[in-house]
């Protein structure tokens, strides 16, 4: 089956994907700002739920092809670019006199522009990758083997993710032996968890396919991402 649905068709399960990306995209940027420990692991609070992200993703092209996934990565990165450019503005004007909390608000809210471009450029790259690696995957494949496709792009994506995001973010700032710490924490805890999920993705893959009636291949297509 390659049903290919068309351009001017938005299905409702495809708004579904893009409603909870959305929603798990901007809420792991506010968990983010909460650091936790698991004995000698450091994290971040997005770590529980960031990696949704790269799944849903992976879901989108499994089922509605490579242009879709990144239609809804390019989706994700605008509306979550404006809530944190809304964020910046309502911390940065300001409060009440009888507001009494500008430092809690800042805490969570005020992220620096160095963490923010660090956390954009790992997105779209990881991203794009993990649509990239699904879409030719399945192509070579002829739809088979959905299990080394899914555990193979989420390696490759999130090691991505964590290589670009982590020098950006925290070179100069942390020691350079902490950097590569925590990026190997995160590399590692985000594909696992990835990869634990992977059972119950390939349920939810079943029936998004036969309920929408769509199993795309991505057959001669162009790879250009700025191309919608």
């Amino acid at each position: 089956m390659n049903k290919r649905p068309k351009l001017s068709h938005v299905s409702v399960g495809f708004l579904q994907q893009c409603l909870l990306f959305t929603v798990v995209l901007i809420a792991s940027n506010i968990f983010e700002t909460k650091q936790l420990a698991a004995g000698p692991v450091h994290l971040t609070g997005g770590m529980l739920t960031f990696p949704l992200c790269y799944i849903i993703v992976k879901i989108v092209c499994e089922v509605w092809g490579y242009r879709r996934a990144i239609l809804l990565v390019w989706l994700g990165f605008v509306l979550n670019f404006l809530f944190i450019a809304a964020a910046a503005l309502v911390d940065f004007l300001p409060g009440a006199e009888y507001w009494t909390n500008d430092a809690g608000f800042h805490a969570i809210f005020g992220l620096s522009a160095r963490i923010t471009l660090a956390s954009f450029v790992a997105f779209l790259c990881g991203s794009f990758l993990n649509a990239f690696l699904m879409s030719r995957l399945k192509a070579k494949h002829a739809g088979k083997k959905l299990p080394a496709r899914y555990c193979l792009a989420a390696v490759l994506g999130e090691l991505v993710d964590s290589i670009v995001f982590f020098p950006i973010a925290f070179i100069g700032v942390l020691a350079g032996t902490e950097v590569l710490d925590q990026a190997i924490d995160q590399f590692v805890l985000k594909t696992a968890y990835e990869i634990v999920f992977l059972p119950i993705v390939i349920l939810f893959i079943k029936r998004i396919k036969k309920f929408e009636d769509s199993d795309v291949t991505d057959n001669d297509i162009s790879y250009d991402v700025f191309k919608l």
